[in-house]
């Protein structure tokens, strides 16, 4: 291009005179030429984007739905579902109960959420660890009393056969046996049948993403528990402890304190994202999910709670 806008070129460029065209060329307003287009053709619409009618934003979600588990696996342990500008990203569920009209209850509530998708049910645990090879979910809610094989069962073989579905368990016992052998087991958060459906709702959410969730009156259980000594009061041997640096041995000592992130790189003097780091090798070194499993094994090490040095 160079001389035609009077560029970089040796010589004083001689201006044009008005209304002088210039062959298979046409004036632009504000400087600069377009390549002529004849007389008939059309301007091509949409350059740079694929061809054929843009897709819909989002398939039926009753169709998909039908499909069940054959589809691909929307989510996986982990993932939190933002960042890349691609579509929502959809939360399969499973739900166990052993009674019907339960399981049909929240199947209902569920599926009216547009990122979440109910995508089997089972009536006991055997049933579940069989429909979670089939279809794949993101999160099991759990009954924890069914027939046969019960949600704790379940609970812990889940936890060895599909590690990235995380298990929200749902009951009406509140019993200190349950809450604790539900999240030993491998629970990544427990919740009581009384619950506000939109208490079960983030509670689905917030689990799927990593996290864990207790309900209020479990958590307020578990502490006064600890508290009482009843659990945790007598430090148990475990060699996975020798894995762990001294310095993410006081990150699982704060952790189990309930500190967040932040709380926790302000008591130790170091960075939030130093923090992250030692909390993901914790729970690798000591192959746990989640902060819940993190706090229980810190408990039963001696490291927090009654008797402990934290």
């Amino acid at each position: 291009m160079g001389a035609i806008d009077g560029g970089s070129g040796g010589g004083a460029h001689r201006p044009r005179r008005a209304g002088r065209a210039v062959p298979g060329r046409r004036r632009v307003t504000g400087g600069g030429l377009r390549p002529h287009r004849p007389a008939g053709a059309h301007r091509r619409v949409g350059a740079g984007r694929r061809s054929g009618a843009r897709p819909a934003r989002r398939a039926d979600r009753r169709g998909r739905r039908g499909a069940g588990g054959a589809g691909g696996h929307a989510r996986t342990a982990g993932d939190d579902g933002v960042g890349g500008g691609g579509p929502a990203v959809t939360i399969r569920v499973l739900v166990a109960d052993d009674q019907p009209v339960v399981r049909v209850g929240f199947a209902a509530i569920i599926d009216e959420e547009p990122d979440l998708t109910v995508v089997g049910q089972a009536g006991d645990g055997a049933e579940v660890l069989r429909t979670v090879a089939g279809c794949r979910p993101d999160v099991v809610l759990m009954d924890i009393r069914m027939p046969g094989m019960d949600g704790l069962a379940a609970t812990r073989a889940l936890a060895e056969a599909a590690p990235s579905t995380r298990v929200l368990v749902l009951t009406t016992f509140r019993r200190d046996e349950y809450v604790f052998g539900a999240l030993r087991a491998g629970a990544s958060g427990f919740l009581l049948k009384d619950c506000d459906p939109q208490d079960l709702l983030d509670a689905i959410r917030t689990v799927a993403g990593g996290e864990a969730m207790l309900a209020p009156a479990v958590t307020r259980q578990l502490i006064d528990a600890f508290v009482a000594g009843s659990v945790g009061a007598r430090p148990r041997p475990d060699e996975r402890l020798g894995l762990l640096t001294g310095r993410e041995v006081d990150v699982l000592r704060n952790l189990a304190r309930g500190l967040n992130n932040a709380e926790i790189a302000a008591v130790l003097g170091i960075g939030t994202a130093t923090v992250k780091t030692h909390v993901n090798a914790i729970f690798g070194k000591l192959g746990l999910r989640d902060r819940v499993q993190a706090t229980i094994f810190a408990y039963d090490m001696g490291l927090a709670g009654p008797g402990g040095s934290g």
